[in-house]
């Protein structure tokens, strides 16, 4: 439950600044009376305040508090994970078709299993999408999602955008996401799918997903082609 609680309190905290709440320069309430606020430890607390930190909206200064940050408002832009809606809201409807490779029901390996915080025994659906802009591969979805928190998925669903399924079936509204981007080696997969040639390199953003209540709602492994239309945007600070 804290892992869950700090996520929470992150994000509740993130959305303050942004809107105004705390404004920029301001100092923001202590520990304490966070920790009374979210009804949770001082711990929990620095956890989320050590992750926005990270991110670029907070700062400390030794004996006179945490403060937002100047540049805060500028990483509204940058990764906005708790906006964020799927691919076919990103590039249009109209632009973009979805393939389904594979729709599998299995149970989770460890990593799986620590990444959605499940058990052994409690069953995913496994899925691998090849999503397709203006009829060119633009990436291969391999995804991971409990199906106890998306009972009916279907394959029909799976064609189409499955974010927006969510929202209208469940009320489902994203709250953030991590993600790890690195470049990797091309897989027969890639080769088959994605149009690359052996030695391609390949833009792998690996994620988990996470509602506004903090529960993890997917773990996905995306693979981009080289062919200088994917990018991800970061703002560097010190």
């Amino acid at each position: 439950m804290a892992e869950l609680k700090y996520r929470q309190i992150f994000e509740t905290i993130k959305s303050r600044i942004l809107d105004g709440t705390y404004p920029v320069g301001s100092l923001i309430p202590d520990q304490n009376s966070l920790a009374e606020e979210f009804k949770t430890s001082r711990m929990t607390v620095k956890k989320s305040l050590d992750m926005l930190a990270k991110e670029g909206f907070i700062y400390s200064r030794r004996g006179a508090g945490t403060y937002v940050r100047k540049n805060a408002l500028a990483q509204r832009d940058a990764l906005p994970v708790n906006e964020y809606e799927g691919l076919t809201h990103q590039l249009g409807a109209d632009r973009v078709k979805s393939k389904v490779i594979s729709f599998n029901v299995t149970f989770p390996d460890e990593e799986i299993q620590e990444r959605l915080g499940i058990k052994a025994s409690d069953p995913v659906y496994e899925i691998k999408r090849l999503r397709l802009c203006d009829d060119k591969p633009y990436v291969f979805e391999h995804t991971f999602m409990p199906i106890r928190m998306v009972p009916n998925l279907t394959e029909d669903v799976l064609r189409h955008s499955v974010y927006s399924f969510l929202q209208k079936e469940f009320g489902f509204k994203i709250g953030s996401a991590f993600r790890r981007i690195s470049a990797e080696k091309t897989t027969q997969e890639d080769i088959d799918y994605l149009e690359a040639e052996k030695g391609d390199p390949i833009l792998q953003v690996a994620q988990v997903v996470y509602l506004e209540d903090g529960r993890p709602l997917e773990f996905s492994c995306n693979r981009h082609p080289y062919n200088g239309d994917h990018a991800y945007t970061l703002l560097d600070r010190k």
